[in-house]
């Protein structure tokens, strides 16, 4: 029997009288504004609602423990016990299954009922946490606000000059939007099982609520069908999930306060369908599972009765095997050709007197959404779909952005976010985060409109993803995503976010999440036998470039990428915003602000740049004994050379020298050259060092005396 099952036979014999109420210490504590939260102690990501900080703290030693009292489950109870556990790793602490002495303080958590069997959208999610040297309480309406209470309560307890506690603190919190979920596509590349799971609890660590499972693409069909078995024996290279399993990790999932959405793309991104069968295509197969990214042309064939008779059983299977309330249909993305090309088909858009090749995807979706609506279900789809002519219950997922959403809304429609929170674009987590669904032209939306935006959803779309790094697209930058949908709307500081998420991002490895971790291993496997200098000469590089962004990889690809690409490279391995990049930026934004007068800040940006213009050195050797090293040999040098440049000009800033433009114009030939993509690798520091040039020229603002 496992630790967390011990705990839970100990806290089921335990009932609580009321006597055991921890006393409410409001009149010691101060309120503090919500950006005023930035201390060691209380770095809490998600942001609740309202936050008391009172006096003192909470010890926390291997004698703590969690009662339940109130109404008491199996999902309560099995978070009370994985709550146990992480506590014991995050703190190291070898938590006692003994009784606890009166002296010891405990968390009593007391629910007033249960949450719905079947999660539902609305649900209340709120819950109050109050902590004092006495002890902790959380209460929740349900089981749901007591999760998300839970995982606040972790992420307060840190290491003390005393031992590990967890500050004196009063929190009333609820989330901002209802939906908060993030996007897996595992059709394009299949993500194992544990890789799900792990990120599952990575989602319930920052409150997301609704895992949203892409399962079927051009690439792959990942669904056991009992009822058409050829769909997944046929169109997914024997890489699908069970129904057995899929059932698993719904539970899991539940269990973690979290739906499961699962979409099934149509009548585009379909060729894996077809290649088991072809009779539903709107062209003659056969067909293949495509190896390729991007869109194709084959569609199904919405004149033909048969598909609809086809859909309606294998959606009857799929609204049985996934309880939830919504059902995605994808829905975009249909390029047409295969029905521009079929006589027949052009023929039923004129018998129809439909508006072309969209009036046809529109009359597809109304039968779609029949059957979807026949089977106790709501659809839900990407912005093609809208029409003003669909039911209202549909749900409207915005790839385009706030003004899709808003003219949804406008239009009765209920809508979630997701432009602007695609992971796999590379963008950083202040750009995400400047993000709102109610920003921009949805910002202007009735108040009975705005009710109509959900909230939103982060895409992890798997082009250039797998089992081994795709944590690392993920985390840390989803939970500013996760912040932006659960926080209120004013806090929006990314300086104070960034010092947050990277503690969480520390936390989020005792979950079992990868992103950490597997950076040094794919590094350490692209060095090969390498001695300590070499290979830190090589992180030392990696910890400064990025991937290029948005869609770009496929343009300076030197051959096209396959579903069968191996991603072993540096621009596989590392995070997509490098922090080493970014905090050496805000450096120079500070010494630059300074009017280049801060020495101490001058000390340090030099030191930096000296270790980069000497890192080329040790890295050459290693360039020597990998292919994979080799590739990025041109980044090492431009990082040497564009430090040098840096060095020359803080020289001119600290002693004065020839910074004329003919100078600027050298420096900056050197910035310009390493800024250019290598590698498919962006050079970070790049940008801030052209800073410095400019500081030090000719009527800059921190230019030395001319003498």
């Amino acid at each position: 029997m496992g630790k967390a099952n011990v705990w839970l036979r100990v806290l089921s014999l335990m009932i609580l009288s009321a006597s055991l109420h921890v006393p409410s210490r409001a009149q010691e504590s101060r309120s503090l504004g919500l950006q005023t939260l930035v201390q060691p102690d209380l770095n809490l990501m998600p942001v609740p609602a309202s936050v008391q900080l009172g006096g003192g703290s909470m010890r926390i030693d291997p004698g703590f423990t969690v009662f339940l009292t109130g109404h008491t489950d199996a999902l309560l109870s099995g978070a009370a016990g994985r709550f146990m556990d992480r506590l014991a790793k995050q703190t190291g602490l070898l938590m006692t299954t003994n009784p606890v002495s009166a002296r010891t303080p405990i968390m009593v958590v007391r629910v007033d009922h249960d949450s719905k069997p079947v999660q539902e959208l609305g649900e209340d999610e709120s819950y109050a946490l109050e902590v004092s040297s006495n002890g902790a309480t959380l209460t929740a309406p349900n089981d749901l606000g007591a999760l998300h209470g839970l995982q606040t309560f972790l992420q307060l307890v840190s290491v003390s000059p005393d031992g590990f506690a967890a500050p004196a603190v009063i929190i009333k919190d609820t989330p901002r939007f209802p939906w908060r979920g993030l996007m897996i596509d595992a059709a394009r590349h299949f993500i194992p099982l544990e890789v799900l799971r792990r990120n599952i609890d990575g989602m319930e660590a920052v409150k997301m609520n609704v895992f949203h499972w892409h399962l079927s693409e051009n690439q792959g069909f990942r669904v056991e069908s009992r009822k058409f078995p050829k769909l997944h024996e046929m169109g997914s290279n024997g890489l699908y999930y069970t129904q057995d399993e899929i059932r698993g990790l719904i539970a899991y999932a539940r269990e973690r306060g979290i739906r499961v959405v699962p979409e099934f793309d149509l009548p585009g991104h379909s060729t894996a369908w077809f290649v088991g069968h072809p009779e539903f295509a709107s062209a003659p197969g056969p067909f293949t599972i495509e190896r390729r990214w991007g869109i194709f042309d084959p569609a199904f064939d919405p004149t033909n009765e048969k598909v609809y008779k086809f859909l309606d059983e294998f959606i009857a299977e799929m609204a049985k095997l996934f309880p939830d309330h919504f059902f995605h249909v994808g829905g975009d993305e249909v390029n047409g050709k295969a029905w521009g090309a079929n006589p027949k088909i052009q023929e039923f858009i004129r018998a129809h007197d439909l508006k072309g090749n969209a009036g046809l995807q529109l009359y597809f979706n109304k039968k779609l959404q029949g059957i979807v609506s026949k089977h106790g279900k709501s659809m839900v789809g990407w912005d093609e779909v809208l029409d003003p002519t669909l039911p209202k219950d549909i749900v409207i997922q915005s790839w385009r952005g706030q003004a899709s959403l808003a003219e949804a809304a406008k239009q009765g429609y209920r809508g979630i976010l997701s432009n602007g929170y695609y992971l796999d674009l590379g963008w950083s987590a202040a750009r995400h985060y400047a993000v709102d669904p109610l920003g921009d032209a949805a910002a202007g939306l009735s108040p009975e409109e705005k009710q109509r935006i959900l909230g939103g959803e982060s895409c992890m779309w798997s082009e250039y993803v797998n089992a081994e790094n795709i944590d690392s697209r993920i985390w840390p930058r989803n939970a500013a995503i996760a912040e932006r949908l659960w926080s209120p709307q004013e806090v929006r500081d990314p300086a104070w976010m960034y010092a947050r998420m990277h503690v969480l991002s520390a936390q989020l490895e005792w979950l079992g999440l990868t992103h950490q971790h597997n950076y040094t291993r794919m590094l350490h496997r692209i060095a090969g036998a390498a001695s300590a200098e070499e290979f830190n000469a090589l992180r030392t590089l990696a910890d400064v470039v990025e991937p290029v962004k948005d869609y770009t990889r496929e343009q300076t690809a030197t051959e096209p990428a396959t579903s069968d690409t191996a991603l072993n490279r540096v621009v596989d391995a590392i995070p997509l915003e490098s922090r080493v990049g970014r905090e050496f930026g805000e450096m120079v934004d500070k010494y630059v602000a300074s009017s280049c007068h801060d020495a101490g800040l001058g000390a340090m940006i030099r030191a930096q740049l000296v270790a980069w213009r000497d890192n080329d050195a040790k890295f050459r050797p290693l360039e020597q004994r990998s292919y994979l090293v080799k590739e990025v040999a041109a980044t090492s040098l431009d990082l040497a050379e564009v430090a040098s440049a840096g060095l020359a000009a803080l020289d001119a800033l600290e002693h004065g020298g020839n910074t004329d433009e003919a100078w600027k114009a050298q420096q900056s030939a050197v910035v310009q050259q390493a800024q250019r993509p290598k590698g498919q690798l962006l050079l970070m520091p790049a940008a801030a060092i052209q800073k410095l040039i400019d500081a030090a020229s000719a009527g800059g603002s921190c230019a030395a005396p001319r003498q």
